[in-house]
């Protein structure tokens, strides 16, 4: 990816263009030998508006090729002032996607859709909407995601009921053309705190168990967090066997995308990572929003939902630049070396029981700016720190857990996988919970590793990082030729 010398926060090997607004990954799909990753775009600038979809595409998660903008408003039509969120399937050698076609004079997103026979070059819309109106008691419509189901195509709708509560509402259909209404898929529990809107929903099947995303909205905040249920569908509606958790622990990561991998039983996940700096910040800088490296998803035995980096991320290694056992104790801390910019970090942690133990990546020669992750085994939790993240007071703070069953394996490793791409970090917790946040380092010097403890005994640690290099040329921004005309 091409970046600007001196712009020490735009990612490299994450997938973004080099300029202006990104958002949701849309359309994921595998078709004529290539993934294709669609984002909500915006070519004139760093803002959410003028969205379009832009288009990427890779024969290996590895190697990204930009392709024309996909879709982009029809000026006057019913997608005048967006091409908003929806997914895409290959079907009869041909992609077609469906997206939410917003106006700013209605509430709701009809949904409708647009097809390429030139394997995402250039885009045909449909003429005329898929699905017009909402059904009745909704107050928010908008996000299609279409799969495959027992030999028919399925179709969920985010939504907000008139109740308050927020809901998945499925369709199906034989053809893609002809969509009947079947009612609610799923909804939330009212929870007498206000009204709440699903937006993205997700669903992946693994057996006779499936996984239900979706990402919460509301009319206050708007985008706020994403959550997962997992559970079992019978008759077209799904039954959660628990609560909803967070599917990522994190303060930047919303509107997830789920892909199935063709040729096997794996699900891929994309997610966006917004901005965690103010706005004029972003502007200055050109551009906003990223999206996650993609993820595995999985559903172990306990109903527990699983995400590990994508196993082809590890052709992205180059350079082993860092690798140290030891201990450390509270006298002093361990100096591990340094790392660049951009590296994919793995750790065996035997923390201190008397008190937190974990590892600080100093990003400033005077030490002065970090970002800490630690184990609190008092606590059960793994705590990543950003309070001293940036020197740049417009960049946001705060420190952020995860789940950590401190009790259940006393004394024994505990694993970490951490990718770093400038701006980004992405902390996996024993190839099962993560947590992504943003950050904004302003030092000039070497970044360098540190092991710490705070505990009155000693905290074990066994570190390997490597370079991370872009597996591909230059990602340029896209072009508009490819956009989507109506029929």
């Amino acid at each position: 990816m091409s970046t600007s010398p001196a712009d020490h926060h735009l990612p490299t090997v994450h997938l973004r263009p080099p300029r202006n607004w990104i958002n949701d990954p849309n359309g994921l799909v595998f078709h004529d030998g290539h993934y294709h990753v669609f984002f909500q775009y915006n070519p004139h600038g760093p803002q959410h508006a003028h969205v379009h979809w832009g288009h990427f595409r890779s024969p290996d998660l590895i190697a990204w090729e930009p392709l024309p903008v996909a879709l982009a408003p029809t000026p006057d039509g019913e997608d005048a002032d967006g091409c908003f969120s929806g997914n895409a399937v290959s079907v009869d050698g041909r992609m077609v996607a469906f997206y939410s076609a917003h106006r700013n004079d209605r509430w709701w997103q009809p949904v409708t859709t647009a097809e390429s026979h030139d394997n995402g070059l250039t885009w045909v819309k449909r003429p005329q909407l898929l699905i017009p109106e909402p059904p009745a008691g909704t107050t928010m419509y908008r996000d299609p995601y279409v799969w495959r189901h027992d030999g028919r195509w399925r179709m969920l709708v985010g939504s907000a009921l008139d109740d308050g509560r927020g809901a998945a509402l499925l369709y199906e259909s034989g053809n893609l053309e002809h969509w009947e209404y079947h009612g609610p898929f799923h909804s939330s529990a009212a929870t007498g705190t206000g009204p709440v809107g699903w937006e993205c929903p997700q669903y992946a099947a693994f057996g006779d168990r499936g996984v239900l995303i979706v990402s919460d909205w509301t009319p206050q905040g708007g985008p706020s967090h994403t959550t997962v249920r997992t559970g079992r569908e019978k008759d077209g509606r799904f039954t959660a066997t628990g609560a909803p958790v967070p599917l990522d622990h994190g303060p930047d990561f919303y509107a997830p995308a789920l892909l199935k991998a063709p040729g096997e039983d794996r699900w891929l996940l994309w997610a966006w990572a917004w901005e965690a700096r103010e706005d004029a910040w972003a502007h200055e800088a050109g551009w906003a929003g990223v999206l996650t490296l993609p993820r595995e998803v999985s559903l172990t035995a306990d109903g527990t939902v699983a995400q590990r980096p994508a196993r082809e991320l590890l052709a992205l290694r180059g350079a082993r630049t860092l690798h140290r056992t030891g201990y450390v104790t509270r006298a002093e801390p361990v100096e591990l070396g340094e790392v660049g910019r951009t590296f994919d970090l793995t750790a065996a942690l035997i923390p201190d029981t008397t008190g937190t133990s974990g590892l600080r990546l100093l990003t400033s020669a005077d030490g002065s700016e970090y970002l800490d992750i630690r184990l609190d085994p008092a606590a059960g939790h793994l705590v990543v720190d950003r309070g001293h993240a940036s020197l740049d007071s417009r960049a946001r703070g705060g420190s952020y857990t995860l789940p950590w069953p401190a009790t259940a394996h006393p004394g024994t490793p505990v694993e970490l996988r951490v990718i770093v791409d400038r701006s980004i970090a992405e902390v996996y917790l024993a190839d099962e919970q993560v947590l992504t946040l943003r950050f904004y380092p302003l030092g000039e010097g070497p970044w360098r590793l540190q092991a710490r403890t705070t505990g009155a005994g000693r905290g074990e640690f066994a570190v390997e990082a490597w370079d991370l290099h872009p597996g591909g040329g230059t990602l340029t921004e896209p072009t508009l030729a490819g956009r989507g005309q109506p029929a």
